[in-house]
């Protein structure tokens, strides 16, 4: 039986792919963006799972965590994981070693689904047939008038009830960019903040009592994510009604365990705390907390994982990523009412790479 066959070939590619306009946060500017491809082969299927990370964890996925797995029974994914966590114990756990776990879960999860003709979604057991997502970009390097288009785009067009814009590049300006965000999308739709922790404690407490008027609900990283007592400080005192939320540097239920006391939502990243185990291992923490889930970025490498997670509010449509999977994935997911679905005809995760039209982008 196919099912039952061993793991056999694993391979990885790097690519770069440039983004539409110069990109900055509150702490990083960019103007490409690294997307690792794996493929997992078992039973005459292949699995395909990603990460968002550097091109130098393609030799770590091919090498050490190749060899970890090699043979196991394809449908073993936890005994597979627990054998990757363990060979890389020497050179740390967290970030690429971390993304690298990640992408090859994710090709796991597919590969499971290809083998059984199943979708991963229906593999997991649903709890919502679709997914809330909300708008994100509105980068720091964006003019207000773009910044404007943008958000509203979100909003009129996909049917996103929240939007979410970049500050902290120029915190004098923070305020007044805030004010055009929220007359470029009118009075209904939610409007959330990200510092990317650019703030330290006071000077975040003292930007969301000014930004507090216009009606903002989330600040995402005030503070970094490292600062677990300046996270604390915010969330006992922001405005009512402005949530607090981390979590998207969190690479291991260590992580998810300390930060849960000290947000309102809880952030996770399936490529980078573990893949689809990971983040519905930090789903179940966060529901064991009587937290909210939300999902980082990368939406359609989530999306069967968000159908099942406990207490999900929300994921990520982040524009630096759904341009890049619409580009390069087959089956990439399309808004409609604010939601995305996924294609319950389609097995596995439901997307195929289009290594054509990558491989002009390919690094390694």
């Amino acid at each position: 039986m196919r099912a039952e066959a061993p793991l056999a070939r694993v391979t990885a590619a790097a690519y770069e792919i440039p983004t539409d306009a110069p990109e900055a946060d509150g702490t990083l500017e960019w103007d490409r963006t690294t997307l690792v491809a794996v493929e997992v082969e078992a039973g005459g299927k292949t699995g395909l799972g990603y990460t968002y990370s550097d091109a130098s964890i393609a030799g770590l996925i091919e090498g050490k965590l190749a060899a970890a797995i090699a043979d196991r029974p394809a449908l073993d994914i936890a005994g597979a994981g627990a054998a990757m966590w363990r060979s890389i114990r020497n050179l740390g756990r967290s970030g690429l070693a971390a993304t690298a776990i990640s992408a090859v879960d994710a090709a796991l999860w597919d590969l499971k689904g290809r083998l059984l003709g199943l979708p991963v979604a229906a593999l997991l057991g649903k709890r919502r047939d679709r997914v809330p997502i909300y708008g994100s970009g509105g980068f720091t390097s964006y003019a207000d008038e773009r910044l404007g288009e943008q958000l509203a785009g979100w909003v009129g067009t996909d049917g996103c009830r929240w939007v979410k814009m970049k500050i902290g590049s120029e915190p004098g300006r923070d305020p007044q960019r805030v004010a055009a965000a929220r007359a470029a999308i009118g009075d209904a739709a939610g409007l959330f903040v990200d510092a990317n922790g650019a703030f330290s404690p006071r000077q975040a407490l003292a930007l969301a009592e000014r930004i507090a008027e216009y009606g903002v609900a989330w600040f995402e990283e005030p503070v970094s994510s490292d600062d677990l007592a300046g996270l604390a400080r915010l969330r006992d005192r922001a405005p009512g009604g402005m949530d607090i939320a981390a979590g998207e540097y969190g690479y291991n239920l260590d992580d998810f365990r300390r930060l849960l006391p000290v947000v309102d939502v809880l952030q996770a990243d399936a490529t980078r705390c573990g893949g689809l185990t990971g983040f519905l291992e930090a789903a179940a923490m966060g529901e064991a907390h009587h937290a909210d889930l939300s999902g980082h970025c990368a939406p359609a490498l989530h999306l069967h994982a968000a159908c099942a997670a406990p207490r999900l509010r929300h994921l990520e449509w982040f524009h630096d990523h759904v341009r890049i999977e619409r580009m390069l994935f087959d089956g990439a997911p399309v808004p409609r009412d604010g939601t995305i679905a996924p294609d319950m005809s389609r097995p596995g995760l439901g997307l195929d790479f289009k290594r054509r039209d990558a491989e002009r982008f390919r690094v390694r």
